[in-house]
């Protein structure tokens, strides 16, 4: 049968990645409690192909996806690469894995358990060297310091987005990373809520105020302590209840070089 991905091509030029993109594919991950966290993920998976060739072979990247879908965790993605540049022949290999994470959350007064999902995002690629990002975002509730001082009934609040994206040497869990941003907010999130919960809740968060440059400096502070995370970006988006835009602050911070770079994650 003609190969014809394996033709000659004659227009001499490169292409930086070639694959399969979009892929819904079930996967198992790393939970801390539970030791593993079956999910679903979309999945993006690429590697470069050389001027000669025409086209790659699309079904050798799902035979790989479905080879290592039962262990997709910071260590396993680098052997998932290696697979996909032998078996696609190429110098570079990229993934992309987004996926929800179910995290089970008790009410702070009525102690009801409910399961909150974030959204989380792996990113690694294979050159000659290994790279690895783990992205989480992390709903959370912000007070408007600026509101609570000038008026005289209340404060105006919403719900915001922390993504917190980073580089580690040694294993940094999920958890923590949403524990980090739900502490830099006014308040946490949660999927369930009785009264006594809304009311100790709406309390907190009034009692502590915060813009969203507030909550990227605190994530800032707890992320420069922790000495497993290497490098970081921080991205606060807050969904405005009174204006019809979104406030947003972002940093990053590369530890290995002890300076700031800016917001890009690659």
């Amino acid at each position: 049968m003609r190969d014809v991905q394996n033709e000659l091509d004659y227009r001499e030029i490169n292409l930086d990645r070639v694959g399969v993109n979009g892929v819904v594919y079930p996967i198992t991950v790393l939970d801390r409690t539970n030791k593993t966290q079956d999910t679903y993920g979309k999945i993006n998976l690429y590697v470069d192909l050389p001027k000669e060739f025409r086209g790659t072979h699309m079904s050798r990247f799902i035979e790989i996806l479905n080879k290592h879908r039962k262990n997709v965790n910071p260590s396993s993605l680098r052997e998932i690469l290696t697979d996909t540049k032998a078996e696609l022949n190429a110098k570079n290999a990229h993934i992309e894995i987004e996926f929800m994470y179910f995290v089970s959350k008790k009410a702070p007064i009525s102690k009801i358990e409910s399961l909150m999902n974030y959204v989380c995002k792996f990113i690694a690629s294979e050159n000659n060297n290994f790279d690895f990002i783990l992205e989480v975002d992390i709903p959370i509730h912000l007070v408007c310091p600026c509101s609570k001082e000038i008026s005289k009934f209340g404060a105006h609040n919403q719900r915001g987005v922390a993504k917190i994206s980073i580089r580690m040497k040694k294993l940094v869990w999920i958890e923590e990373i949403i524990d980090i941003g739900e502490k830099a907010a006014s308040a946490p999130v949660f999927a369930l809520l009785k009264r006594e919960d809304e009311k100790y809740i709406t309390e907190q968060a009034y009692l502590n105020p915060r813009f969203v440059e507030d909550v990227a400096r605190n994530i800032s502070l707890s992320l420069d302590k922790d000495e497993r995370i290497i490098w970081y970006s921080v991205e606060i988006i807050s969904i405005e209840s009174i204006h019809n835009h979104n406030a947003y602050a972002c940093l990053s911070r590369d530890k290995r070089e002890n300076a700031n770079k800016d917001c890009k994650h690659l």
